[in-house]
């Protein structure tokens, strides 16, 4: 199984939903809230796809990357779940190391609050995202959904 930055989000915020997505069960395209989210991505910055570069290296798909800055920009709806925000971006600075891209950076935007927070690569981080990869694929590998947590987050998460 391929691990993606999606994984690495709803690994962080509900394994549940880690799980169905990575079987094939998904339903966002049916999810207001992925679509608003979407739209909030594509309406907030206009100019950004002139300025940036969409760039897809090994599975991963980051839609504004500054190739002079080496610098990642991710649109965000809101930070109700900031650390799989950031868990996701570091997947991408990750990838970005792993093919030969010196001291990436990303920067987290939340255009609806008016906040941005720039994420830095740390120590510890390699071994980190390593043992993340090794657990979704645990996880994703059972043969059956683990069930839902009771946390607020993964009940929404549900909706779609």
């Amino acid at each position: 199984m391929t691990i993606n930055a999606t994984l690495i989000n709803l690994y962080h915020v509900c394994k549940r939903q880690t799980w169905l997505h990575a079987n094939g069960i998904r339903m966002e395209h049916t999810s207001d809230i992925v679509a608003e989210g979407k739209l909030i991505g594509e309406t907030s910055y206009q100019d950004r796809s002139a300025k940036y570069t969409e760039l897809e290296i090994d599975g991963v798909k980051i839609d504004f990357y500054d190739p002079k800055t080496r610098t990642i920009h991710e649109v965000k709806k809101s930070d109700k779940v900031e650390t799989a925000h950031i868990a996701q971006v570091k997947y991408y600075l990750y990838i970005l190391r792993k093919n030969g891209i010196e001291d990436p950076q990303a920067i987290l935007e939340y255009p609806r609050l008016r906040q941005r927070e720039s994420v830095f690569w740390e120590e510890g981080d390699d071994e980190k995202i390593q043992d993340w990869i090794s657990e979704i694929q645990s996880l994703t590998s059972q043969d059956s959904c683990p069930p839902l947590e009771r946390k607020p987050i993964c009940k929404k998460m549900q909706l779609f």
